[in-house]
Parts: C-alpha cells; sequence; structure tokens
C-alpha cells in the first residue's frame, strides 16, 4: 500500500509541548514530594506520569526529527549537565558515591539510542543499549525502551497501544506491600505506587489540540535548573 504524502506517521497525541508541560510539572510535584514531603506519597504517585510522556515525547522525536544524531546529542550533553545537579538535589551528603547513579535524562538518552537502533536494523546497537540499561545503574532500568517499543510499534494502532500500555503497569494493582511507604491502601489491596503511571495513557492516546508552543531549550534546561533550587532550598532548611 502507497502511504499517503500527509499521512501522519503515527495516530497517538501530537501536541507533544503540551505533554512535555505536564511531564516536567508532574516531575517536579514527584521530587517535591520526594524531598520535602516524604510522607505523602500523593506526591509520588502524581510523578508517575512524567518518565511514561517523556518517553513517549521522545517516540515522537525519532520519527519527526530532521537529525536524529543532533536531537541525542543535546540529550547527552543535558544529562552530563544535569548530573552534578542530580546528585546536589538528592545525594548531596555522597556526591563521589553517585557519580555512576545516572539522571534520568541519561536513560532517555541510552533508551532512545536503543530506539534507534531497532529503527535502523542496527540490532547490535539495540542489544547493546539494552544491556547497558539493564546492568549499570540507569534510573527505570530497561522501562523506557519497553514503553518505547510500545509508542513506536503501535503508532497507527492507538488502541492495542493503549492495551498494552495498560497491561504492562497492571501487575502493579497487587504488586505494592503494607512495608512499602508509597503504596496505596484500598481495601484488600496494596497497590504499587507505579500503576499511577496510567494517569498518562489518555494523553498519550488520546488527541489534544492545545496549540502550545514552548521553545525546545525550555525543556532541556528545566530539568537541571529545578534540581539546582531543590538543592538551595534544602541547604536554607537544612534537611
Amino acid at each position: 500500500m502507497v502511504r499517503l504524502k500527509n499521512q501522519p506517521k503515527l495516530r497517538t497525541n501530537l501536541d507533544t509541548d503540551f505533554l512535555k508541560l505536564i511531564a516536567v510539572l508532574s516531575m517536579t510535584v514527584d521530587h517535591v514530594g520526594a524531598v520535602f514531603f516524604p510522607e505523602y506519597p500523593v506526591f509520588r504517585w502524581i510523578g508517575r506520569m512524567a518518565f511514561p510522556l517523556f518517553c513517549y515525547c521522545m517516540t515522537v522525536g525519532l520519527l519527526y526529527t530532521h537529525d536524529i544524531r543532533r536531537y541525542l546529542t543535546r540529550l547527552g550533553v543535558f544529562a552530563l549537565l544535569s548530573q552534578p545537579f542530580w546528585i546536589l538535589a538528592f545525594n548531596a551528603d555522597d556526591f563521589l558515591g553517585n557519580l555512576l547513579n545516572f539522571n534520568i535524562f541519561f536513560t532517555l538518552f541510552v533508551s532512545l539510542l536503543a530506539m534507534w537502533g531497532f529503527k535502523e536494523h542496527n540490532w547490535p546497537l539495540f542489544l547493546g543499549c539494552v544491556l547497558l540499561l539493564a546492568f549499570v545503574n540507569f534510573d527505570y532500568s530497561v522501562t523506557g525502551v519497553m514503553l518505547m517499543l510500545i509508542f513506536y510499534l503501535c503508532r497507527q494502532k492507538p488502541a492495542l497501544g493503549a492495551l498494552l500500555y495498560a497491561l504492562s503497569y497492571l501487575p502493579a494493582l497487587w504488586g505494592g506491600s503494607p512495608e512499602d511507604p508509597l503504596a496505596c491502601h484500598l481495601g484488600p489491596l496494596w497497590i504499587g505506587f507505579e500503576f499511577f503511571a496510567l494517569l498518562a495513557l489518555p494523553l498519550i492516546f488520546f488527541r489534544t489540540r492545545t496549540g502550545l508552543r514552548i521553545p525546545k531549550w525550555f525543556f532541556y534546561g528545566y530539568y537541571p535548573a529545578h534540581l539546582l533550587v531543590i538543592f538551595l532550598v534544602r541547604t536554607l532548611l537544612h534537611i
């Protein structure tokens, strides 16, 4: 079948600036809760939306960018720049010991690199990145690649993509425990906090048309900037 010239490369949500804004707000709530309000897990539940939204936006970028190498370079540079701020925000008391505990930008970078390998049928690159994510201390491990594969392979079948996405988080419905301070207690269930990633499902698989346009550098710069603010506030409050 011949692809129509104006046929979209995917049939899920293309309102990516809106999705990125929701992702950074969700991430900020998550980080503020983790540092300043650890006794209130609702902050962390809201924060579960951020990573799937970032992964989805990376997948859209893979399909639409004119220069994947430049895209990856930007992501890698900001991962490196953000690492000291990430350590200061969350582990300032052991800076050197956390140098190899990589921030989420590194996870997104390696996951996108893996997906580029998958898209181009470069299997050594794909498998190498997956193994790197699995065996080195990356936040979220291989979850990013798993999500990006769902978004990529189901880009023309949003209903199937939504089903697979939901199924991937279904085990969290019974995956919590009374000992987990982040679990949600609902009747007989102790729900793992990962379950709340399902909050992102309608945003990804149903189209919005906000018309929002935000300079791309805002999203890159926001990550280290908000980590620096968290560190400074922690320092002022002696937390």
